[in-house]
């Protein structure tokens, strides 16, 4: 049972965001892991301000959400005002240094996607974490200001995500930011199989300890964070009375926890589609706080499975279309 690569989980409001040091600090870590490495996966400062366009918004801004925060600034050529806040906008994504990339999409080209977003009026600057849209602001607004929201944004993605952002090497070719990171080395290769044999072996709460201590020390270990995603969907389910759990999502189709433990029950049966579907559904009916937890656990879910599986990618495409 050898986990595979996966994406991250959690979706959170910005303004709902507590802060929490330790998580920051593993993320702090992380990129400081990752800039050792140098080389492998890192980007040009040219790649951090990119055009996107309808056609590769899921892959250039939903997918990349979920690796590194992505602001959205919406302009058009006509536009006087938009000519004064994207340079500020693209200066200061550089000297961010690849805590977040800049996404620019031209409202006259791409009108559907302004609707989507239910702007009224430009400049109007969005960012996207984990695949939420989060407002930032419309309208000229001073450096300050926007500094101000920028360093809000990178806190929330580093503590509640453990998004690092980019590594940025100025000697990078641009473009490096397409190619596939390098494959970490494994110092902690026989902690990680400990854990895969306490998986097989039924000793869940063990997997979950194990695949906690790799992480603790590797913070961005991915076969780590998607065993540890295994291990407590396992948990979480052990202790469920299925035909009670199926009884109440059949009865309470409005009950967001009914309905979440049923999808747990889909995915541990093999009923990976059925589990996704759900919770769409579900992420469609409901709002705030409800809507967020549904959306929480469909990423985990999603993590569980693999990135790389193509029920994934398709159940990516519809949570972005009932998102939006």
């Amino acid at each position: 049972m050898q986990p595979r690569n996966m994406s991250m989980s959690g979706v959170v409001d910005l303004a709902a965001v507590k802060a929490a040091q330790e998580a920051k600090a593993k993320a702090e870590q992380a990129r400081a892991q990752a800039a050792q490495q140098g080389g492998g996966g890192a980007v040009s400062p040219a790649d951090l301000v990119i055009d996107v366009d309808e056609a590769g918004f899921e892959l250039d801004v939903l997918q990349r959400s979920t690796e590194v925060p992505v602001v959205i600034d919406f302009w058009a050529e006509w536009c006087e005002p938009c000519k004064q806040l994207s340079p500020v906008l693209e200066r200061l994504t550089v000297e961010y240094n690849g805590r977040f990339v800049l996404a620019k999409i031209d409202v006259d080209a791409n009108q559907m996607l302004m609707q989507q977003f239910g702007i009224q009026g430009i400049p109007a600057v969005f960012a996207v974490v984990a695949g939420q849209a989060l407002p930032l602001f419309q309208g000229a607004a001073g450096e300050a200001q926007i500094r101000q929201t920028l360093d809000q944004l990178v806190q929330v993605a580093e503590q509640r995500f453990g998004l690092t952002g980019l590594v940025v090497d100025p000697e990078a070719d641009p473009g490096a930011a397409q190619q596939a990171p390098a494959a970490p080395a494994g110092p902690h290769d026989a902690a990680l199989e400990a854990a895969v044999q306490a998986l097989d072996a039924g000793d869940l709460g063990g997997a979950v300890r194990a695949y906690q201590n790799v992480l603790n020390e590797d913070p961005g270990n991915t076969e780590a964070k998607l065993g540890l995603a295994q291990a407590e969907l396992l948990q979480r389910v052990q202790e469920l009375d299925p035909q009670q759990v199926r009884k109440d999502a059949a009865d309470k189709p409005a009950d967001v926890q009914a309905q979440i433990a049923a999808a747990d029950l889909d995915l541990v049966g093999g009923h990976v589609e059925d589990a996704f579907g759900r919770l769409i559904d579900t992420v469609r009916r409901t709002f705030g706080d409800e809507r967020d937890a549904v959306r929480v656990r469909l990423l985990e879910l999603f993590e569980v499975v693999g990135a790389d599986d193509p029920r994934v990618t398709a159940a990516r495409r519809a949570l972005a279309r009932a998102l939006f």
